[in-house]
């Protein structure tokens, strides 16, 4: 309750914040300013609402929560816009000040005080030559209404006007921004060819083809559809097996499990490969375990599998994810990885990347994950950077190479900027 209290407050900071900047300041008049605030206020509450009326809605019924968790995005990117261009007024309103300050200080230092000229006797000047009178310096009049004096104040109807047009501009922005969102994150997958070479890799295993998938979120807003392409996408690859990665859901099985059957039609030579993820706990994991193994994946819970390929062979493990630690489910790395053929390598399924610090200690060659994203939303990969080793891409952490797939589906709000859907063909080369 302490948590969706916090939750609550923010929410409501954030579009006060929005109706301050997008109503209050671009308009006088009470009914404009009622219908503003009433237009920021629905989808404050669909966001509130949606998360919770989503284990209720069927398939056919999932563009109940579209709204909801678009704005999510649209909020993100709405606020980033104001907040960057509320930094530079405020800028250059300290930057004018500064300049205003120093104008006068300078017109200061070149006066001779007043006082002090009117003192002087008139004899100074010669009997025939007495110095005139200084009169005193009069005060300007203050510049009217409209003037485009810079020290003077600003006209109100101007300043209204630029904050329309900033709010304009804005508003526009973060529409065409989350506009390109939907547009990627239900457009073509982005294929990424990876190879990786292993110092234990028999020289018969070299080219090794993983397909990797990560991150499917099959829910109301990632259907049948989507995943058929997936689907389709990793079939072309002609892969010698396929490993998915956790997060195959956000709802519960009984409500989507129509969406995921397409993942039946999967082909490799060596079958497909499933871990769990950290929303397969939140949504019934022994439920979802039970469908993946309906679909044709073979779970490695906490478990290792040899694949022998052309005279060659690695081992194949897969531990759970680190939030069923949670859940009585926790991963296993020593059941996983430990009493193996240390002449072989090990490739290691793991749904987030920080459990490559675990993995490292038992040797693995290589661990593949997702869980991040990739961000999602560009900035937003810096935040998952600060609690994950890696956001997406190839790395190396305590000698262990590890591979960050973006994921191929999404959570939350149905964009992507800046982080492609995935799907990725991991071709493991003998060094």
């Amino acid at each position: 309750m302490i948590f969706f209290g916090f939750v609550l407050a923010v929410i409501g900071l954030i579009h006060w914040y929005f109706w301050l900047r997008l109503v209050r300041d671009t308009t006088t008049r009470r009914r404009w300013r009622w219908i503003g605030g009433v237009a920021i206020a629905v989808p404050a509450v669909l966001l509130v609402i949606t998360p919770i009326i989503e284990p209720m809605v069927t398939p056919r019924a999932g563009w109940l929560t579209a709204p909801g968790y678009t704005w999510i995005g649209v909020m993100f990117y709405l606020l980033l816009g104001l907040l960057a261009v509320d930094t530079v007024l405020l800028v250059a309103r300290l930057a004018r000040w500064g300049v205003g300050l120093l104008r006068r200080r300078r017109s200061t230092l070149r006066e001779v005080p007043v006082a002090a000229r009117e003192a002087v006797p008139a004899s100074v000047g010669g009997a025939g030559n007495p110095v005139p009178p200084v009169p005193p310096r009069s005060t300007p009049p203050a510049p009217a209404a409209g003037s485009s004096d810079p020290d003077g104040p600003a006209n109100p109807s101007r300043r209204q006007l630029l904050r329309r047009g900033l709010a304009l501009a804005v508003g526009v922005a973060t529409v065409g921004v989350a506009g390109y969102g939907v547009v990627r994150a239900y457009g073509p997958l982005t294929v990424k060819r990876v190879p990786v070479p292993l110092a234990r890799l028999d020289r018969r295993a070299d080219g090794l083809r993983i397909a990797l998938i990560s991150d499917l979120h099959v829910g109301p807003l990632y259907g049948a559809d989507q995943v058929r392409r997936v689907v389709e996408t990793v079939n072309g690859l002609d892969a010698d097996l396929v490993a998915l990665v956790g997060d195959l859901t956000s709802s519960e099985a009984g409500a989507v499990r129509a969406h995921a059957t397409p993942l039946r039609q999967l082909r490799s030579r060596y079958g497909a490969y499933f871990v769990t993820g950290n929303h397969e706990y939140y949504t019934g994991v022994e439920e979802w375990l039970a469908e993946a193994e309906e679909l044709g994946l073979r779970v490695l819970r906490n478990e290792r599998v040899e694949i022998a390929h052309r005279g060659g062979a690695i081992d194949l493990a897969g531990v759970n994810d680190q939030e069923g630690s949670r859940y009585d489910d926790p991963p296993d790395y020593a059941a996983a990885l430990g009493d193996r053929d240390p002449t072989r390598p090990v490739v290691l399924l793991a749904h987030q990347p920080v459990q490559v610090h675990q993995a490292a200690a038992y040797g693995v060659d290589l661990q593949l994950s997702g869980h991040t994203h990739g961000g999602q939303l560009v900035p937003f990969n810096a935040v998952v950077r600060l609690d994950q080793p890696a956001v997406s891409g190839l790395a190396t952490v305590d000698g262990t190479r590890l591979y960050v797939t973006n994921g191929a589906g999404f959570w939350g709000p149905p964009m992507r900027v800046g982080a492609p859907p995935e799907v990725t063909l991991i071709e493991l080369r003998s060094a």
